[in-house]
């Protein structure tokens, strides 16, 4: 399974993770688009959970492991990113999921925070962080740099 943290259609994020089918045809991929969930509220009472974040929970329970993409936000990750790590807190779903976050940005050192934000979050919902990777699209752009960070990726994967 794999998260854009950005809710952007044509995100440099969400090109990343359609490009992983390239990199790793053997594997099966599955962006899940958060942007479709509600606004997280934190309601003990409450006794209906929305169906999309019922099929979020089920998403994550069946995945064999979780690559999140996102970029930086206001030295932080994407609101949205947060708003459906928080629907899982409660439940336990990231616990002990294999997980390869990777913060994508524009050049260095943008991504630092959002890393450390998104990492802080992921050691809250117990996850098991394999790896992971800082990319930025200045690398992406030039062809050698590209393979390198594409050889990066292989190997954060291979972790999984």
């Amino acid at each position: 399974m794999t998260i854009s943290g950005s809710a952007r259609t044509g995100s440099a994020n969400r090109q990343l993770l359609e490009h992983l089918p390239v990199l790793f045809p053997e594997l099966d991929f599955h962006l899940y688009e958060i942007a479709e969930l509600p606004l997280f509220v934190d309601d003990a009472e409450r006794t209906v959970i929305p169906e999309p974040v019922e099929e979020w929970r089920r998403s994550i329970q069946k995945a064999q492991a979780v690559i999140i993409s996102t970029p930086e936000y206001v030295h932080n990750i994407p609101a949205i990113l947060k708003n459906a790590l928080e629907w899982v807190y409660a439940t336990g779903e990231m616990a002990g999921k294999k997980i390869l976050p990777i913060v994508f940005t524009p050049k260095p050192p943008r991504g630092d925070k959002a890393m450390q934000s998104l990492l802080f979050t992921l050691t809250a919902l117990e996850a098991q962080v394999v790896a992971s990777l800082q990319l930025y699209q200045e690398d992406w752009n030039d062809q050698n740099r590209k393979t390198d960070a594409e050889e990066m990726i292989r190997a954060a994967i291979d972790l999984l």
